[in-house]
């Protein structure tokens, strides 16, 4: 059986692969208190249907390359909000600055 998860897209800057994070709940082992975490996922989405927020379904699959192991199943839930837009354009504009300092050298 393998497993499916449930994350939200942070990235989606490479073809065919979406960077995922996956919120959960664990107990400290020292503190024996309940604290968040999250599980980083790069995932294989072959038609490029996800973007950054999107609430996707993502299940196991064999390995694609050095860190890519997990599939799209679907996206759940599709987000157009503000805050989204605005995380790709800082992602846009932080890579536009890189190739105009790089075009400076």
């Amino acid at each position: 059986m393998r497993k499916t998860l449930i994350g939200v897209v942070t990235s989606d800057r490479n073809s065919k692969t979406r960077r995922v994070d996956v919120k959960r709940l664990f107990q400290h082992p020292t503190l024996k208190k309940i604290v968040r975490g999250r599980t980083v996922c790069y995932v294989h989405d072959e038609d490029n249907t996800s973007k950054v927020g999107d609430t996707v379904e993502i299940t196991e699959s064999r390995p694609r390359s050095k860190t890519k192991r997990w599939e799209l199943v679907r996206v759940v839930h599709s987000t157009d909000d503000v805050a989204a837009q605005l995380i790709r354009q800082d992602q846009d504009d932080a890579k536009a600055a890189a190739t105009e300092e790089t075009a400076a050298e």
